[in-house]
């Protein structure tokens, strides 16, 4: 389908020669030359957006020419206008856990446009989408060589009816791809394969046109692809849908944060170590809803791979993305991973006549700055619960020793601390201060007696988007595996150990340097290719471990070369999981323990009885870049996704009704009808106070997406367990919310149902529990749908940073179909936000520096909101009275975090979907 440009744009049109091609674009000098401003200090990110404006300006439709003059005033004020503009991406990525959801929703459009009396194929993408099956592996064989193809068979057992489903959207809806289990992480996919840097595309003339490469996603780590200075970021399914419909994103122009990178990183220090740094310094310095630009004479000692490896966890810092302006390296990248040769050579021109080439003289305007050298940069951890929490590996286990004491003995004096700490602390057994003994618990797993004790970790996984798509890491681990396995050492037995690369290429590399074989004799065998642990599909731990756990309440421990290490998210099993980079978990699982230091103390021994030391296996810098650069070659990047669609012979044998709508099958439970556009009007309601609103959830800080809807497995005796049994579905084919985020019944039960999501209403109880209207304990689902049948409007409250974490649009649907209006907090991450608004919830901030500790809520409180109805306006400061249980009453004054006029429009449709609808019902 040709992009369809605006029509007030030929002023600023401009044709390139580049060998022999010929290419028009929208040229930011040319919009000087027309009067609209200097726009040569803009940072190349904000001028891809400016590119964007260029080219659909049609005369104030949507872009005019004041939203062009914004950003030239955006340089003038030092990095300051946040005007409001609508943007339009490229394309769209999605992945299967966010991606299954978004087609029910396509699907569901298609039944609602035909109620209204409109056309079904008006519903189809107009941008193009590209959804990676990545998510639904799960691990539950490990360490062996018959475990890929295991849990593959496992995968299609479990989740046959997504991928028939999925295989129907592929062939009902024009623009939409589909890449098959196994092929690699959406992100990586996305990076080595899709992206482009710079797109060319027939406009509606059919002239080609060139234009930066940009996508919104459906997992928050689409921002990897910045590092290919690719701008991207992740957004709700919600707002993916709206934009792959055509609806233009509407935002504000953000501040650009520069961070500058000067230096080298010293030997022995990772690409993973510089990213927990940078998250740690970003998070610091506060950059939620606001771009990072890095730039500096450090970015020439940077591989892409390590730059993809920073800006995939701008989540992580809270930036809506982290980019790389295009530069030599770029060009490296794009020949090494197969792109074609007239592309890349269309990427350096484009980039250099656009203004987005990183010279040496780059140096544009930021709204702030930051700076690191490189040579500061140290190995480390983080955790045990926040990617932010950066920790010295030279600190790591004092860190965790003082976390143990302090969850273990919170009034214990400075004496008690002193002497535990010199009797070995956790590490052991029996001397606790006080005389009180730990639980310890022996077992046996492969032969050999064990005891678990608080800091045993259980779970080591090189895994994720983050770390596995870059070389270096993959072959630094590989080779402390190969030392390990030389000296005798292996994994300790209670720990399960796995390997998820990103895509098949890293397999290719692994194999031809002969490393796989090394990492496969100390347990680290192939699992599957996809996301596992970050999002909880860490798969079961064996059943004595995970009883031993339980009995004696042991502080269990992960460590993952991931980005994601919530609360409740990697195991059930699990309370401190950290981050570290994959020959860190190599080295982890060797060791068996978070007490251990690894700079210090010995990892094992080796055939003979001698201690074996982190350092006695620790790649040289050298080594590693020479194994790289003899392996990793360019074919291999062509050869593994030539067929990249195609799949193997089980997703091809997967068969599929050809139809217009899809044909709900009533026994499903993974996919159902959901019932957001049943019942709905041809016009759009309107916006109404909140009156006698009761409080859901009283809920603390940093309340993650993971917290609100859960990605992992849950039990029997949850309400989503339950309503599964009761269809028959039995424990072992539960499966995991994620992989059910079809089916709304299933969601809707497993919202704010994370088991160690805590609600202030309640003493000391972890769970989706809360008080019904009765003021008895039970679980927020069975409250909220009491409150339903009372006709109660439900409100929740939180903390500071409401909804961060992953673009997870069950987040905010399932906090809808539970019957919540309203969302107070003092403050949002910026994906949950937008997605609360397009579902119809509107999220609320307090002001004047209330808080619900200093409002000293309970959960009894009576919740009515005025200045709603009628002239509601983007970020109007409307009355809120608070009725406490004792009937004494106080007003205060709350921020309507509904930041633009378009999203007020969303709110009077119910949601940006029913926006959508009735506007292409309309049509």
């Amino acid at each position: 389908m040709p992009i369809q440009t605006g029509t007030d744009t030929a002023k600023t049109r401009r044709t390139l020669s580049v060998g022999d091609q010929k290419v028009d674009y929208y040229s930011i000098a040319a919009a000087t030359d027309a009067g609209l401003g200097d726009f040569s200090k803009l940072p190349a990110s904000l001028k891809v957006v400016l590119e964007n404006m260029l080219r659909f300006e049609d005369g104030g439709k949507t872009v005019s020419t004041d939203d062009i003059k914004a950003f030239a005033e955006w340089a003038d004020k030092g990095g300051q206008n946040p005007r409001e503009i609508a943007y339009r991406p490229a394309r769209v990525l999605m992945q299967d856990f966010t991606g299954v959801p978004a087609v029910v929703d396509l699907a569901a459009m298609r039944d609602g446009i035909v109620a209204l009396g409109g056309d079904a194929q008006k519903i189809n993408p107009l941008n193009p989408v590209d959804l990676i099956i990545d998510h639904s592996v799960m691990i539950d064989e490990f360490g062996t060589p018959r475990a890929f193809q295991f849990n593959v068979d496992r995968e299609y057992e479990r989740n046959i009816e997504r991928y028939q489903f999925l295989k129907w959207g592929q062939k009902a809806f024009r623009n939409f791809r589909v890449v098959p289990p196994g092929t690699g992480i959406c992100h990586q996919v996305n990076l080595e394969y899709l992206a482009q840097t710079v797109w060319t595309d027939e406009d509606q003339d059919g002239k080609q046109v060139a234009y930066p490469d940009t996508l919104v996603g459906t997992d928050s780590h689409t921002t990897m692809v910045n590092g290919l200075a690719v701008l991207g970021w992740g957004v709700g399914g919600i707002e993916a849908e709206a934009a792959m419909l055509g609806q233009p994103i509407s935002m504000l122009i953000p501040e650009v944060v520069g961070f500058k990178i000067t230096g080298a990183m010293k030997e022995g220090v990772t690409a993973t170590d510089l990213v927990l740094k940078v998250v740690a310094m970003l998070r610091k310095h506060g950059v939620v809803g606001k771009f990072v630009e890095f730039y500096g004479e450090g970015l020439d000692n940077m591989p892409l791979a390590d730059r993809a490896t920073i800006a995939n966890m701008a989540p992580e810092y809270g930036a809506t993305c982290g980019f790389f302006p295009i530069d030599q390296e770029t060009l490296r990248y794009l020949e090494q991973t197969g792109r074609d040769k007239d592309r890349i050579a269309l990427v350096e021109a484009y980039a250099r006549e656009n203004g987005m080439w990183r010279g040496k003289d780059y140096e544009p305007v930021y709204s702030s700055t930051l700076h690191l050298d490189l040579a500061d940069v140290v190995p480390a951890i983080s955790g045990p619960k926040r990617p932010q929490d950066h920790t010295p590996l030279d600190q790591s286990a004092d860190a965790f020793l003082k976390m143990v004491r302090g969850v273990r003995f919170p009034d214990a004096d400075d004496e008690d601390e002193a002497g535990w700490r010199a009797e070995g602390g956790a590490r052991e057994p029996g001397y606790v201060p006080g005389g009180r003994h730990q639980g310890f618990a022996e077992g046996e797993v492969e032969g050999q007696d064990y005891k678990l004790h608080d800091g045993s970790i259980v779970i080591a996984s090189i895994t994720s988007c983050t770390n596995t798509s870059n070389p270096s890491v993959m072959m630094a681990a590989g080779l402390v595996a190969r030392k390990a396995r030389e000296r005798g050492l292996t994994r300790k037995p209670w720990v399960k150990t796995s390997l998820a690369p990103g895509s098949q290429v890293v397999s290719e590399y692994l194999e031809a340097a002969g490393l796989q074989d090394d990492l496969d004799a100390i347990g680290f065998d192939l699992v599957g290719y996809g996301c596992t642990t970050c999002i909880g599909n860490s798969g079961p731990l064996e059943p004595e471990i995970s009883k031993c756990i339980a009995d004696n309440d042991l502080i269990a421990v992960s460590v993952l070369s991931g980005n994601r290490n919530f609360e409740g998210r990697i195991s059930p099993d699990v309370r401190a999981n950290y981050l570290a980079s994959p020959p860190l978990v190599v080295a982890y699982a060797l060791a068996g323990d978070m007490n251990i230091d690894l700079t210090r103390d010995p990892l094992g021994q080796d055939k003979d009885g001698n201690d074996v030391y982190l350092k006695d296996l620790w790649p040289t810098t050298q080594e590693v870049a020479d194994l790289v650069g003899s392996v990793v070659t360019r074919e291999m990047f062509i050869d593994k996704y030539g067929d990249v669609f195609k799949g193997d012979e089980r997703w091809r044998s997967v068969e599929v009704t050809d139809s217009e709508t899809y044909d709900w099958p009533e026994s499903s439970t993974y996919i159902q009808n959901p019932p957001y556009f049943q019942g709905m009007s041809k016009k759009p309601g309107k916006i109404e106070n909140i009156e006698g609103a009761r409080i859901l959830a009283l809920l603390g800080d940093m309340i993650t997406t993971d917290h609100i809807s859960p990605a992992g497995s849950f039990r029997d005796t949850t309400p989503a367990g339950t309503y599964l049994t009761e269809r028959g579905v039995t424990p072992r084919e539960f499966n995991s919310y994620g992989s059910r985020r079809g089916n709304h019944e299933v969601m809707m039960r497993g919202t704010f149902a994370n088991i160690r999501i805590r609600n202030e209403m309640l003493d000391d109880v972890e769970g989706g529990y809360t008080k019904g209207p009765d003021g008895q304990q039970k679980s927020i689902y069975d409250a909220a749908m009491e409150y339903a049948e009372q006709g109660t409007p439900l409100v929740v409250i939180g903390g500071v940073e409401y909804g961060a974490g992953s673009s997870r649009d069950w987040a905010a649907k399932g906090t809808n179909l539970l019957g919540v209006k309203a969302v107070i907090a003092e403050s949002f991450e910026r994906i949950h936000r937008s997605n609360l608004v397009g579902m119809g919830v509107i999220p609320f901030e307090f002001t004047d520096g209330d808080t619900r500790n200093t409002l000293n809520l309970t959960g009894d409180e009576t919740i009515s909101i005025e200045g709603l109805a009628g002239d509601f306006k983007a970020q109007a400061v409307v009355p809120c009275k608070i009725t406490y249980a004792d009937g004494t009453e106080k007003e205060i004054k709350l921020r309507a975090r509904v930041d633009t006029e378009v999203e007020i429009d969303y709110l009077k449709n119910g949601g940006v979907l029913h926006y959508v609808l009735r506007d292409l019902a309309a049509a």
